[in-house]
């Protein structure tokens, strides 16, 4: 196994010359093979080792081992002494996920310190195909028959292509000893009941299921990874972003083979589900303008001719401006505001308002608009409901949300940045204005 090993780190370019690496090491099978496998190879190590406290003198035993081997090869030993009890009882998670926080942080903690170049992890091939089919129970998509990488970010998998069988008849061969996890021959979880008793009953049904399962899941993993892809070139074609919000046209969506996937790829960065997709691919067949579905931060809803996702919008204060108020702040930026006499030329901007000041009652308010709001735009002497108002100025849905409007006394004077109100503007015998800017 030795040479196959070398032969695999090589070909995979995990490990450079001349840097130094973290190994988490246990005391058990596979990571006391892999520590001698590289130990052998000359890739130069820092070990480290946690002890969960979780199984008594064993627990201390595990230490007691590991530091031993590690001195008597001189090399260096990080070691924790954790209490998981206490970590998951403060966290109110389970035992298994403490432990599993509590290494990785403890191996983080000393890369950083340590300036090493990565943590070697002894994940072998047993432990791919158990992940994978646990991610299947759990009812991962495409990515989760992925399984574990030899490398990501600073993790790094060497033994994914070899078997537990493999590792202990080497282990054997070279007559060394490792550590012995009482725990892992129960059915206490999910892992152990597949690892004992679920995965040999697969592995029984043929002579090559095992190879054949591993093959499958490659062939899988490379077509999951040509979809995403594809779907990158997709997204970049047909979804457009525009002042925070994305937008997709049902169009791009007709006649496409797997629509539910398409939505979840493009939702999911957003916290939605694969169930929230699937539920949306099927609300296309029958459109119904308004509908919403949402995920802990973003809403997405469904427009005349688009979907438009946008973050949940933030509740709104309303504000109030006395008289000879300077400025105020809105979610879209600043205003500035000018009291004095008419300006020579009316400010056409939309962003910005120009107010006959004596036809104002103070203080103003500025709120968020709601139903039932009406005013007199600009040009009409008969009122118009707001919503109908944004309707007609084809407001985006997600946009309506964000739409404020400035009340003088119990009356609208201004849909900010849209329009005034016809009954503020400014005439030939207005002697003062307001005139609010946008900075």
């Amino acid at each position: 196994m030795y040479d196959a090993f070398i032969s695999h780190i090589q070909q995979s370019t995990l490990f450079e010359a001349n840097k130094r690496y973290l190994l988490a090491c246990s005391g058990g099978l596979d990571s006391m093979a892999l520590a001698h496998l590289l130990h052998a190879a000359g890739i130069q190590l820092e070990l480290a080792h946690v002890n969960f406290g979780l199984r008594g003198t064993e627990s201390d035993g595990d230490e007691e081992f590991v530091k031993n081997w590690a001195q008597d090869r001189s090399l260096s030993i990080h070691i924790q002494q954790a209490n998981t009890v206490e970590w998951a009882d403060k966290k109110g998670i389970s035992i298994q996920m403490a432990a599993r926080e509590i290494r990785y942080q403890f191996f983080e903690e000393i890369r950083n310190q340590k300036n090493l170049e990565g943590i070697i992890l002894a994940h072998h091939q047993d432990d791919q195909l158990e992940t994978i089919f646990l991610n299947l129970v759990r009812g991962t998509g495409i990515e989760g028959l992925y399984g574990m990488s030899a490398r990501r970010g600073w993790l790094i998998r060497p033994l994914l292509p070899f078997s537990r069988a493999q590792l202990e008849s080497y282990m054997e061969e070279v007559k060394q000893t490792w550590r012995e996890d009482r725990s892992n021959a129960t059915q206490d979880y999910k892992r152990n009941k597949l690892r004992h008793s679920g995965l040999p009953a697969i592995y029984n049904l043929e002579p090559d299921t095992r190879q054949n399962l591993l093959q499958s899941f490659e062939r899988l993993k490379d077509t999951g990874m040509a979809f995403s892809g594809l779907f990158e070139l997709w997204k970049a074609a047909h979804v457009r972003e525009q002042q925070g919000i994305s937008f997709l046209a049902y169009k791009s969506l007709s006649n496409m083979p797997g629509v539910a996937s398409l939505l979840y790829f493009w939702l999911r960065p957003y916290g939605f589900n694969s169930d929230q997709a699937l539920s949306l691919s099927k609300s296309l067949e029958a459109i119904q303008p308004g509908k919403l579905l949402r995920s802990a931060t973003y809403e997405l809803s469904l427009d005349r001719e688009e979907l438009l996702l946008y973050p949940i919008p933030v509740a709104f204060p309303e504000l109030e401006l006395p008289f000879g108020t300077p400025s105020f702040e809105l979610p879209d930026g600043g205003y500035q505001l000018t009291w004095g006499i008419p300006q020579k030329e009316i400010d056409r901007n939309p962003a910005n308002a120009v107010f006959d000041l004596d036809c104002l009652a103070f203080p103003l308010q500025l709120r968020s608009w709601q139903e039932g709001d009406r005013f007199n735009p600009l040009g009409m002497q008969s009122e118009k409901k707001i919503s109908d108002f944004l309707i007609d100025n084809k407001v985006p849905f997600a946009l309506k949300k964000e739409v404020k409007v400035l009340v003088s006394g119990n009356k609208i004077a201004w849909v900010v940045g849209m329009r005034i109100a016809d009954w503020a503007k400014v005439s030939p015998a207005t002697q003062k204005c307001l005139h609010i800017q946008k900075r």
